[in-house]
This record gives C-alpha cells, structure tokens and sequence, in this order.
C-alpha cells in the first residue's frame, strides 16, 4: 500500500516535534528540515489541529507542539485520518463498477490485506517510532 504524500508529510512533522519535546517547532523550520513546502506543511498542520493531534499557537512564540504525549499518538489512528478511506485497488471504489464484482474473488484478499495493515500500525505510537529522539534531532539539525 502507497501512503499519499499527505500522509508522508503528517507522519514526519510529528516526529520532528516529537524530537524536540521541550520547545515548539516551526512549519519553516520543519520545511527546512524535511526540504518541502511550507504550503503543503500548513495544510497538513490545521488538519492535525482539527483532529486534536498538533496544538497550533499563533502570534509571536508562537508554533506547533504535539496535544497529547508521544505515547498516546496511534501511528494506524494518523494514517486512518490522512489516508480517508482505505481501498488496495480502483476497482473497489464503488459497488458494481466492475463486470467482475459479484464473482470477484480478489476484493476479499485485498480487504483482509489492508485490515493486516492497519493491524501492525495500530500496535505503534509516535513513541515507537520516536524512541531515539536525540538522533532524529541531530539529523535534522534540530539538536541543542
């Protein structure tokens, strides 16, 4: 299964704040880190915001910090949220758009593979995935 891109970028900017636990992170800052728009960060900042996951503080000292511990982040809950509705293939998008759905014998397998999915990420927190916080950090710069 292929994550979006959306995905991709929530995943990363919440391991970088989670690398940096004591201070708030920038969508500059995290752009800079990662090499990617600002625009498409911002984007991906409110939508974790709405959901409860990020608390955005606007104005000056201002920034972007995790609302809940690392520990309490379900990596399969983010991916559930960014990724909308999980279908492995096109065809299963909507009922009867193929000749082949009442027969299909490949729809089932696929449903039980995505369910097998969302099985290993759902045994995973953003603690998990951020236990050696002080190397993410020196790895995107953000260390000190």
């Amino acid at each position: 299964m292929r994550l979006k891109i959306f995905t991709d970028y929530s995943l990363r900017m919440l391991i970088f704040l989670a690398s940096k636990p004591d201070r708030r992170g920038t969508i500059a800052e995290i752009a800079v880190a990662f090499d990617i728009s600002e625009s498409h960060l911002t984007k991906v900042s409110h939508e974790l915001g709405k959901v409860g996951i990020l608390a955005n503080i606007r104005g000056k000292g201002g920034g972007l910090k995790l609302a809940k511990e690392p520990r309490e982040i379900n990596v399969g809950l983010i991916v559930r949220i960014t990724e909308g509705q999980a279908r492995a293939a096109e065809c299963f998008e909507t009922d009867g758009a193929c000749r082949l759905f009442p027969v299909c014998g490949l729809r089932p397998l696929l449903d039980d593979a995505v369910a097998a999915f969302y099985a290993v990420l759902d045994r995973h927190t953003l603690e998990d995935i951020t236990g050696n916080r002080r190397a993410i950090s020196e790895m995107l710069g953000t260390h000190g």
